[in-house]
């Protein structure tokens, strides 16, 4: 099966029907992180619940939440907390919209530019969940928001982490015209994994996200990010970097994918920081501006450090 049948393929579950879950192996040392910043945490959580907020650090369960709240950093979720697709990595909620209520809120722009106002943010990332049941994919939704934030804060750089629309470039373009400053869609793993991974996307589909993008709009910087960990060889994931670097992708990040909870897929590898290393030259070798790979690195974390330093290269 080609890797684009596989990424078009019905959704597949990690687990048979009534089987027990894999027990998770311990982890290594360096992906032992500490969660000393409950203050912090809860302080920031109490804020975003005020304003029918949602973040990805939350809903995708991210080990770096401590680190980033207690810096005052937070990744944005918008579109609501339910997700129309059912990767078997992510731990996002899953709502089928005929069950769910899945309206959206018309205030959540208005609330996130405020919220990041509040946290007097300099560098704003905003992402989302799929809703493959808006016949737009939440597009204007997400042009809104990035407007929104920019009239707010207009000193403040904006990056945003689109879904795929569906492989729709016009809701792309609409997200571009709206001005973010970053545009970063995940590949999220190589081909040979997507039936299992990725099931509802399309490996050539998001490549020609990345790649619209960037000719649609040169002066933005693209961004893309994969993880590793799920079964890939190095030379897939020297061949996925070469295919991020000529669909016109300035960044690429690479972390380790982590089992967030007993539903999702089990690791099958937990690979060594050396090897991080390695891929991060590697793909500064094919020419990126940018290669931010390590065990806990994830596609908007120290966003604002990786943003710059693909500038400083430019």
């Amino acid at each position: 099966m080609s890797a684009d049948a596989a990424g078009t393929s019905a959704c597949a579950t990690s687990l048979h029907p009534g089987a027990e879950p894999p027990v998770r192996p311990r982890l290594p040392e360096w992906l032992r992180k500490g969660r000393t910043h409950f203050e912090s945490v809860n302080r920031l959580k109490s804020g975003l619940r005020q304003r029918h907020l949602h973040t990805v650090c939350e809903s995708a369960r991210c080990p770096n939440i401590h680190e980033c709240f207690h810096r005052g950093a937070a990744t944005f979720m918008i579109l609501g907390n339910w997700c129309t697709r059912g990767c078997g990595f992510c731990s996002v909620p899953k709502g089928n919209p005929a069950r769910q209520d899945m309206r959206l809120d018309p205030e959540e722009p208005a609330n996130v530019a405020r919220m990041a106002a509040e946290m007097n943010l300099r560098y704003v990332v905003i992402t989302s969940v799929n809703r493959d049941d808006l016949a737009d994919g939440g597009s204007r939704h997400f042009a809104e928001t990035v407007r929104a934030v920019r009239s707010a804060l207009p000193e403040a750089r904006v990056e945003v982490l689109t879904p795929d629309f569906c492989g729709s470039l016009d809701a792309v373009a609409r997200v571009l015209d709206a001005g973010p400053h970053v545009f970063n869609h995940n590949m999220e793993t190589v081909p040979r994994l997507y039936r299992r991974v990725r099931p509802q996307a399309g490996y050539r589909q998001s490549l020609e996200v990345l790649a619209f993008a960037r000719r649609y709009r040169a002066c933005t910087l693209t961004k893309s990010g994969f993880m590793v960990g799920l079964g890939e060889t190095e030379e897939e994931v020297h061949a996925l970097l070469r295919d991020l670097y000529a669909a016109g992708a300035d960044v690429a990040t690479i972390g380790q994918y982590l089992q967030p909870t007993r539903r999702n897929l089990p690791v099958a590898a937990f690979i060594a920081p050396q090897v991080f290393d390695a891929y991060r030259d590697y793909g500064l070798s094919l020419g990126f501006k940018a290669v931010f790979s390590g065990p806990l690195v994830r596609s908007s974390y120290m966003a604002d450090s990786v943003s710059e330093e693909a500038r400083r290269a430019c």
